[in-house]
C-alpha cells in the first residue's frame, strides 16, 4: 500500500500541472471605466458638409457619431461623455439615413472627466437651452423685442411673427433637417435668457449678432422626448437697414 502521504503529493501535483497558467486577480486585464465616459476607436471616417461622421468601436459594441467637422482618421482614439442619439436620421449632405447616430458634444483625443453639473446618463439636445448666460448686451433693433419681453409675454405672441435680436451663443447644423441657433440678448424673465431658433440659414456662427423673424410656438413637440416649451421654428435673418 502506498504511503497516502506520497499519495497526497501526487494529486496536489496533478492539480496545478492541469492549470493553464497562474490565477489572476480578478481585476487584472481589466480596464477601469469612469461612469459615462465613452471611449472608442474609429472605423471609418465619411466626411460631410458641416459635420464629421464617424463609425465607432467600443469594445465590440460598433455604432456611429457625429460631430461638427473635424478632422479625423481611422485607428484613432476619442472619448466623450455627452451626446444625443438620433434614431433614423437622414443626412441631406449624404443622402443617407442612419439607423442611430449620436451627435456628440464633447469628443476628445484626451480622457475627460463627468462635469459634474451633468450626471453621467445626461443629453444634450439641439434645442437644449444653454446652461450659462453669457455676458452680452444687444440692444433690440428697429422692429424687435426683446427675449425679456418675449418670455414675459409668451402667450400673447403664440403664433404670431416675432422679431429678435442678439448674440449666437450655440450653433448645431443639419438636426431634424434644420439648424438650430441659440440666442441671448442680455436680458431675462422669471430665469429665461436663451432663445431656442429653428432655421433653414447657413453662414450662422457663435458669436455672431443677428436679427431673426419667425413664429412663436409654444410646448412642441418633436417625438423622441425632444419638446420645447418656447421655439421660434422657420426663422429667418432679418436684415436691418
Amino acid at each position: 500500500m502506498k504511503n497516502p502521504i506520497y499519495l497526497l503529493i501526487i494529486a496536489t501535483v496533478v492539480l496545478f500541472a492541469s492549470c493553464k497558467g497562474p490565477v489572476k486577480n480578478a481585476t487584472e486585464n481589466e480596464t477601469e471605466k469612469t461612469p459615462g465616459i465613452h471611449k472608442v476607436m474609429v472605423a471609418e471616417v465619411i466626411q460631410a458638409n458641416a459635420y464629421t461622421y464617424l463609425s465607432v468601436d467600443e469594445e465590440g459594441d460598433v455604432y456611429w457619431i457625429a460631430v461638427p467637422k473635424i478632422e479625423a482618421f481611422m485607428g484613432e482614439t476619442y472619448y466623450f461623455s455627452e451626446a444625443m442619439e438620433m434614431k433614423n436620421f437622414k443626412s441631406k449632405d449624404l443622402d443617407r439615413v442612419f439607423e442611430s447616430v449620436l451627435f456628440v458634444q464633447n469628443l476628445s483625443k484626451e480622457p475627460i472627466e463627468v462635469s459634474e453639473s451633468m450626471p453621467a446618463h445626461a443629453t444634450q439636445i439641439p434645442g437644449a437651452p444653454v446652461l450659462d448666460k453669457k455676458e452680452v448686451h444687444v440692444h433690440a433693433a428697429e422692429g424687435a423685442i426683446t427675449l425679456k419681453e418675449l418670455f414675459s409675454n409668451k402667450k400673447k405672441y403664440e403664433g404670431q411673427k416675432v422679431t429678435v435680436s442678439g448674440e449666437v451663443v450655440k450653433v448645431n447644423y443639419g438636426i431634424m433637417d434644420k439648424n438650430w441657433f441659440h440666442l441671448q440678448d442680455g436680458t431675462e424673465s422669471d430665469g429665461n435668457y436663451d432663445l431656442t431658433i429653428t432655421s433653414l440659414e447657413e453662414g450662422v456662427e457663435i458669436g455672431q449678432t443677428q436679427t431673426f423673424e419667425g413664429t412663436l410656438v409654444l410646448d412642441k413637440d418633436f417625438g423622441y422626448g425632444y419638446s420645447y416649451e418656447v421655439l421660434l421654428e422657420n426663422a429667418v435673418i432679418k436684415k436691418i437697414k
